[in-house]
Order: C-alpha cells, then structure tokens, then sequence
C-alpha cells in the first residue's frame, strides 16, 4: 500500500464542538461552560490583544478590511466597521446589537460615525467593564450600552433591534441556526442581520492541515467552522431573505499576514515565558492559532466573507 494510500483524512463536521476532543477528551461541553470558556479565552488573553493587535482608537479584536486607500493596521480595523456599515445600510435611526461586542469597538464606532445607538452584548463581564470605559472616553456612553449576554438567549423583546451586527462572533454558536434564530426573534420586520467570519472551504483535510484547523478553533475558543453554503442554507431555513454574500478574503489576508510575523518575531519571548511558567494556557493556544491561521488562510482551507440578509417586512 503506498504512503499517499495510508494517509488519513480527518472530517470537519458541521453542528459539531471540536474543542471537546483536546480539552474535555470527547465529552461535550454544557451551554454554561461554553459560555465560560469563551469568556475565559478573552479574559486571559486581554494583554495579548492590547499590545499585539488593537489600540484606543480602533479597540479591535477582529480582522482588518484592506483596499486602496488603507496603509496601516488600525486604519484596516477601523474601515471593517465602515465596510459593515454600508453594507447594512445602517442608519442614523437605527438601533443595533453587537452580538458579541468584545470591548466595544464596533458599538462606539457606530456611535461616533452614523450617530445611531446601539447595545453591545458578550459573555464576559471583565469586557462589559473595559466596553464602558472605553465608551465613557469616547464620548458616547450615551448612545451605547454593554451588557453580560449570551447571543443565543438574550433577556430582549421581540422586534428590538433594526440590525444585527456580528464581527466574527456568529463562529462561537456550535449550531448557528441557534444564533439566526435568535437574531430573527430580535429584529424588527424589514430588519437587517450583517455578519462576517471566516467559512470552511471544505470538510476533508490531511493530517498536517487539521492540525492546523484544530490550533485555529482551540486557540480561539471556537466550536468549529460553518461552510458560505451552510451559513447562506441555515439563514435561509430560520426564515431570512435576500441573503447577499461579499467575498473579503482578499482584503483579509494582509492582516492574517500581520498576525503571523507578529507571532515569529515573538517566538522567542513566548517559548521563555511558557517555560518559566508565565504564560496562561489560553495564552499559549492563542499564540499557536496566530501562526495557524496564516496556514488555513494561505492554504486556501478557509475564506473570509460578508454575509447580510433580511428580516422579511
């Protein structure tokens, strides 16, 4: 039998959390725990991203969106927002809910920018605190509000919100039909959901590019990765219309980049500080997802894409 024969293939299933293999060993996270867990990551990790990645005037944990016009990483994050905005159509008048705000960037950015309001929602209480400083020193803690909220099951009314607004959040719903449901549930008729994410672009992978799938979705406390025809068909069958598909993965990829040399030229320094113990786990895991999303991006394992659709009228 040749080698290429022996080779096992590893399946990427959809609806499935594959942080249970290497860190609870097959048994499957309750919803309180993956709560927990997601908090855990962006708690411990804070100083990481705020020396790494985002600064005061971005307060970013997401990728940047570049295109001609755009020469540095905080302009790059600061356009994603611009880039979301107008494809919403976001208005003045609106009201939105960031579903899973981080710190409150994209929120106060809207805030500032389009003038509408908007409530910010996430499952750590430690970035609640961080989102309403970082309001109060903007100037905008009058039109934006952070709470301690599970997306999936918000204390909301129905019809609450004229947009949801999801920057790679939506990843963290093991099943994200649950999180369309919701987001349906929460929308006004004619309302808008805009979200983008990083999207499989397949579900068979080697050895080598698994390892590097699994790295991405532990280190980020992430349950797995819907495919653009999975999350365009789970849309659609929680009942939203119009649904419009945006490929970014091109003006996704000088940040991927970024994200990788910052991870080499901190290889030392990571690699002493594990050693002597100063490093939390989340921390190491997020240090190996930096280089491995390089992997899945430049392999072309993964792309980077827009999605809105609408709340039929």
């Amino acid at each position: 039998m040749s080698a290429s024969a022996k080779a096992k293939t590893y399946f990427l299933e959809p609806n499935r959390d594959y942080r249970t293999d290497s860190l609870r060993k097959g048994a499957a996270f309750s919803e309180e725990e993956i709560r927990l867990d997601t908090a855990k990551h962006y708690d411990d990790c804070y100083w990481d991203y705020r020396t790494a990645w985002f600064d005061n005037e971005n307060l970013a944990l997401h990728y940047g969106y570049w295109e001609e016009g755009i020469r540095t990483h905080s302009q790059a994050l600061l356009n994603k927002n611009r880039i979301m905005a107008v494809t919403a159509g976001i208005q003045p008048t609106d009201h939105v809910l960031d579903a899973g705000c981080g710190i409150g960037g994209s929120s106060i950015w809207l805030a500032k920018h389009i003038g509408c309001r908007a409530t910010g929602i996430t499952v750590s209480a430690e970035q609640v605190r961080h989102a309403r400083r970082n309001a109060e020193r903007h100037g905008v803690a009058d039109r934006v509000h952070f709470e301690v909220a599970d997306f999936l099951k918000t204390p909301f009314p129905d019809e609450s919100f004229d947009v949801v607004w999801a920057v790679e959040s939506s990843c963290y719903a093991v099943d994200k039909r649950d999180f369309f449901r919701e987001a349906y549930r929460l929308l006004k008729k004619g309302g808008t959901l805009i979200a983008c994410d990083g999207y499989a672009t397949r579900r068979d992978f080697d050895e080598e590019e698994w390892q590097a799938v699994m790295d991405c979705l532990n280190g980020w406390a992430v349950p797995n990765l819907a495919s653009v025809e999975e999350f365009q068909a789970g849309l659609e069958e929680c009942g939203f219309r119009d649904v419009q598909v945006t490929e970014a993965t091109q003006e996704t990829l000088p940040s991927a980049r970024r994200m990788y040399l910052t991870a080499l030229w901190t290889y030392p320094m990571q690699t002493l500080m594990q050693v002597l113990g100063l490093r939390k786990k989340a921390q190491t895991a997020n240090f190996k997802v930096a280089l491995a999303q390089w992997k899945v991006f430049h392999g072309g394992l993964v792309r980077y894409c827009l999605f809105r659709a609408t709340k039929p009228a």
